[in-house]
């Protein structure tokens, strides 16, 4: 069947504004990140939350967009569909960062100069695929499952994600999976309360461990978008691209909760924002309108940008961390230049990549994979 026969529905506007709002704070969450000691100093707190809130997104605006197509749709199409739009910058994500990191050869990845040309290209193809390498191919020495391009751990689960959608998950009835994002909710309350480091971060690493964190953060938000995007009547809220950007910016850049004497309570502070305040963002987000041209560019122009910079800036930050490393005891006042001209470069390139190569690609695919 041919899948783009579909066609695209009306977007909301706000929601793909936001989901740049919260990229651009991801950016600066991970140019703080190698200046402080750890999460409970970092200025940018709470930006991995982002993540959190990407994949809330995700299911409602999949929900939004599927739910009600199945009839001219094929499990095959629907992954056709989500590999056009994920895909490209997957692999031009892995191939940047392929490109650049003999160069990011630092103290705090001393071995970088050690690792053989074959092994680099064989981690790059395996990339390509989001597939995770095991520890035992582990190039770089964090231990991610995407050396080239850490923010790739996300994708992986984003794709479990559609994949369990299509499989079964959308035939549920409103009231059986209201029953299983109550089940998750309660399984990443657990979580973020009792994990020895008080929060929610993790599931980068292929082992036991950060599986079990990948799928806890990626099934609550996930599934409960996706319930969101069936239940919710939109009401009309007036400055909604507005207010919710502020409250986006709140959770996100929110000083760590208990400290490290009371690390449950920063836990419980993350599980809030994710099971209460994500979703009420998103319901204000689909409820607003854009209210002039200006808010409608800038809303197009965050939602077009978000995505690619997610996807490119690390390899960016890769450069920016083996700085900071080569400049041990550096302060924020003695980074912000480089930082500065770090993002402004991370936008640079994203904008480059979906004008040169994102859109061109999907086009493509689109009359290829029909």
């Amino acid at each position: 069947m041919d899948n783009n026969k579909l066609g695209t529905k009306p977007h909301y506007q706000i929601l793909d504004g936001l989901r740049g709002v919260a990229a651009v704070i991801v950016v600066f969450f991970h140019l703080a990140e190698p200046l402080a000691s750890g999460h409970l100093d970092n200025i940018v707190n709470h930006g991995y939350l982002a993540v959190d809130f990407f994949f809330l997104l995700s299911g409602f605006v999949i929900g939004y967009a599927y739910d009600d197509r199945w009839d001219k749709l094929t499990i095959g199409g629907f992954l056709r569909r989500r590999v056009e739009r994920l895909q490209p910058l997957v692999v031009l994500g892995m191939t940047l960062g392929a490109l650049g990191f003999y160069f990011t050869d630092s103290t705090i990845w001393p071995l970088i100069h050690t690792v053989p040309v074959w092994k680099l290209l064989v981690v790059m193809l395996i990339g390509y695929t989001v597939l995770p390498i095991p520890l035992s191919m582990d190039i770089r020495g964090w231990q991610e499952m995407h050396p080239l391009n850490s923010v790739g751990w996300s994708l992986f689960f984003e794709y479990i994600a559609n994949i369990l959608y299509a499989l079964g998950i959308r035939k549920l009835s409103n009231k059986v999976l209201a029953g299983l994002v109550l089940v998750a909710g309660a399984v990443l309350t657990h979580f973020a309360v009792t994990n020895p480091n008080g929060d929610v971060a993790g599931g980068w690493t292929l082992n036991a461990e950060h599986l079990r964190i990948g799928m806890t953060r990626t099934l609550f938000p996930f599934f409960a978008g996706l319930l969101l995007s069936r239940v919710a009547k939109p009401i009309y809220i007036k400055n909604a691209f507005l207010w919710c950007s502020l409250l986006v910016a709140a959770v996100l850049l929110m000083p760590r909760i208990g400290g490290a004497d009371q690390l449950w309570l920063n836990g419980l502070y993350e599980a809030f924002c994710i099971i209460v305040l994500f979703p009420f963002i998103v319901y204000l987000g689909a409820s607003g309108v854009v209210h002039s041209e200006a808010e409608n560019k800038i809303c197009s122009f965050l939602g077009n940008l978000s995505y690619p910079l997610y996807m490119t800036h690390y390899v960016l930050v890769y450069f920016y961390v083996a700085w900071v490393s080569n400049h041990k005891g550096i302060t924020l006042g003695q980074a912000w230049p480089y930082a500065l001209l770090t993002f402004a470069g991370a936008i640079v390139l994203a904008y480059a990549s979906l004008k040169l190569y994102d859109e061109p690609v999907r086009a493509w695919l689109r009359k290829k994979l029909g």
